[in-house]
């Protein structure tokens, strides 16, 4: 299949995956905002070539998940979400403080044993920021290698 074509398939089954979402959620309004914002850096990511290959990740050993895992070019990332409503008053990166990236960290080891001893990898942080305006596009900002390894 031509690398076109293969990108021509996946552009109309995103595009179908953000139509056919369900609009009715129980769930309370700020897990519906980071649900949401999880699946706009997702597309985010993809239209920026990152292949992902996990969602909300779980370790059977380890607490915590990693919310989106894809590979730009030949690393792989690890990557958290952050969405929060415009006005914040914290960044929404900033609550990627020490005790959630050594979370992070222990649950990507986990993931890593699955993979080559010599995969490079790192950690991105992507923040997301929705007006009152529920009809206005999100603010994405993407960290790339957001904090180091160790």
């Amino acid at each position: 299949m031509s690398g076109r074509l293969t990108h021509s398939i996946i552009r109309t089954l995103d595009s179908a995956a953000r139509f056919l979402r369900v609009k009715n959620d129980d769930r309370a309004e700020h897990l519906q905002t980071g649900i949401r914002g999880e699946e706009e850096a997702y597309f985010y990511l993809r239209k920026l070539g990152y292949v992902m290959v996990a969602r909300n990740y779980r370790s059977p050993k380890r607490h915590g998940e990693i919310d989106l895992i894809g590979w730009d070019k030949d690393v792989l990332c690890f990557i958290e979400v952050k969405t929060r409503a415009a006005g914040a008053m914290l960044p929404a990166e900033a609550a990627v403080d020490f005790d959630k990236r050594r979370g992070l960290r222990s649950v990507a080891r986990e993931y890593l044993l699955h993979m080559d001893a010599d995969t490079s990898y790192r950690f991105d942080v992507v923040s997301i920021y929705y007006e009152p305006d529920k009809s206005a596009a999100p603010d994405l900002t993407l960290f790339r290698n957001a904090f180091s390894v160790k």
